[in-house]
């Protein structure tokens, strides 16, 4: 019998991206839209690590299964780290990623191309109950360009270039973002451990 694990997402693309990973594991992965009994969880955490640990945690309580939650989000150095937490809120509770990148290109317009260092940053929760929360991260350096480019992934990637590429996010397929990604490293991480911690 396939051992069931939650995501505590309800992001239809970040579910295909999981259950990608997680194929041949013996895993049978659903999104938490399958539940409809569970609550909406606020990320009022300071660092991705306690929204990412409050979602698997508080899902995994809820159900009494095996939750995973990962938090994510645009380091920008220039800005003191900002956007951060808030990267899917920058410009507004309700803001799309297109006013997002405007509200971000802003930010940066008068800082020469050099300084305009950044990175993504992803840190995956794994809850199970009756064991302590295990937790991974991964991140992928770039800098931000102030003219976006590319039509794949979401987000900040039309905005966030990768030198070890010579593209932006936007730009790469699927199989060269996972690699580099920061999602992708933190999960590669989750898939060294997945038979331990299931």
């Amino acid at each position: 019998m396939n051992k069931l694990l939650v995501l505590a997402t309800r992001n239809k693309g970040k579910i295909e991206e999981m259950k990608a990973m997680l194929s041949g594991y013996g895993i049978e992965v659903k999104g938490v839209g399958d539940f409809p009994e569970c609550s909406e969880i606020e990320e009022d955490g300071d660092t991705f690590q306690q929204n990412a640990i409050k979602k698997a945690e508080t899902i995994s309580k809820q159900l009494g299964v095996p939750a995973l939650a990962d938090d994510s989000g645009l380091e920008v150095d220039v800005l003191e780290g900002r956007p951060g937490v808030y990267s899917a809120r920058f410009a507004g509770p309700d803001a799309t990623d297109e006013e997002n990148i405007e509200k971000l290109i802003e930010s940066v317009r008068d800082v020469p191309a050099g300084d305009r260092q950044a990175r993504f940053r992803c840190v995956v929760a794994v809850a199970v109950p009756g064991k302590d929360t295990w937790t991974s991260e991964g991140t992928c350096e770039g800098h931000i360009v102030l003219e976006p480019t590319g039509n794949g992934g979401f987000g900040y990637d039309p905005i966030f270039y990768v030198p070890e590429k010579g593209k932006t996010m936007a730009q790469l397929t699927k199989d060269e973002k996972n690699q580099i990604s920061h999602r992708g490293k933190a999960m590669r991480q989750f898939l060294q451990e997945v038979a331990t911690l299931l």
